[in-house]
């Protein structure tokens, strides 16, 4: 099956029965590493508002569930410096935090947020993202948490967005090559 987006052409790559079954596998691992303490689920918009809302279903602990937005784009390209945090407000201090993420490619908003939220001395940071491009990281930083590696291939659906469009498809979709 594909869509088309502003005139771009994508075929299925995950669907959303598969991110459903690796959600609930991420959430039974995530309650394990976290038993018997209540968990700050961090999650950086727009892309993973679908994924973090899925994936806290999958949780069995007592969190708390907040937003953040990391700014690194000016006009419609990313700049690739993240320049500020907005939007926090929950106290990490003492807490077990989970950063969620839609994609980690490069890490260079990644590395960014995990130094400036280590500023706020929380008791752990953990980093759970639903794709990852290990082709494109450069950085040497681990990831507790990855859903799918993936090829260095744009998409979108699942929260992650083209020009705005296709975060409410359910399934996550990749450019057709020509």
């Amino acid at each position: 099956m594909s869509i088309r987006i502003n005139n771009k052409e994508f075929e299925i790559y995950l669907s959303a029965e598969v991110i459903n079954q690796r959600n609930s596998q991420l959430g039974q691992l995530i309650t394990q590493d976290f038993a018997g303490v209540e968990l700050v689920v961090l999650g950086i918009l727009n892309g993973s508002f679908v994924f973090m809302a899925d994936l806290c279903r999958y949780i069995d602990l007592p969190i708390s569930a907040t937003f953040i937005k990391i700014s690194s784009y000016s006009s419609t390209g990313s700049t690739g410096e993240v320049r500020s945090i907005l939007g926090l407000e929950e106290i990490i201090e003492g807490k077990n935090v989970l950063i969620v993420e839609d994609i980690v490619d490069t890490g260079i908003s990644m590395d960014y947020l995990f130094k400036a939220l280590s500023e706020f001395n929380p008791a752990k940071l953990s980093i759970v993202t639903l794709l990852h491009k290990p082709d494109a990281f450069k950085f040497n930083y681990s990831l507790d948490y990855v859903g799918f590696e993936i090829p260095n291939k744009f998409v979108v659906g699942y929260g992650l967005d083209y020009d705005g469009l296709g975060r409410n498809l359910p399934d996550i979709y990749q450019l057709s090559t020509p």
